[in-house]
């Protein structure tokens, strides 16, 4: 077994070579190098305008449509009826009558502008004195069909 497990000797490296060292190169040389990389480097300039051109040509992607969903027109109950009026309109629309309504009767409360403050129309529709402004699609979705 100890024959089995032995490897095959490794082979000798043939003998290197001396090295010579090679001479220096002067300064002039690597002068003349970097004259000849610069014709390299405004060749690849030229390039890049051809792309940039190639990109402007692309075709423009199309105007971004609304989601249907939101452009339905959906009926106000009575409550919110009486805030935005009792014509159909889009979610969005009602959402912005009601900021509309919120900013004409100065409802933001000043120490925290994220809080609304009810008055007499809208205290039926949330609910209570003061929500968030962040509550209001929420109780907005409750008062539509």
């Amino acid at each position: 077994m100890a024959k089995a497990s032995k490897k095959a000797a490794p082979k000798k490296a043939a003998p290197k070579k001396a090295a010579t060292k090679a001479a220096p190169k002067k300064a002039a040389p690597k002068k003349a190098a970097a004259k000849k990389a610069a014709p390299k480097k405004a060749a690849s300039t030229k390039a890049a305008p051809k792309k940039a051109a190639a990109k402007k040509a692309a075709p423009k992607k199309s105007t971004r449509k609304p989601n249907a969903a939101f452009m339905a027109p959906l009926t106000p109950d009575e409550t919110l009826a009486n805030v935005i009026g009792s014509k159909p309109a889009p979610r969005t629309e009602v959402v912005k009558k009601i900021w509309d309504y919120i900013k004409k009767n100065n409802l933001q409360d000043k120490t925290n502008r994220r809080m609304i403050n009810a008055d007499g129309k809208l205290k039926p529709l949330f609910g209570k004195d003061q929500i968030s402004m962040f509550d209001l699609a929420k109780i907005v979705n409750s008062h539509i069909k």
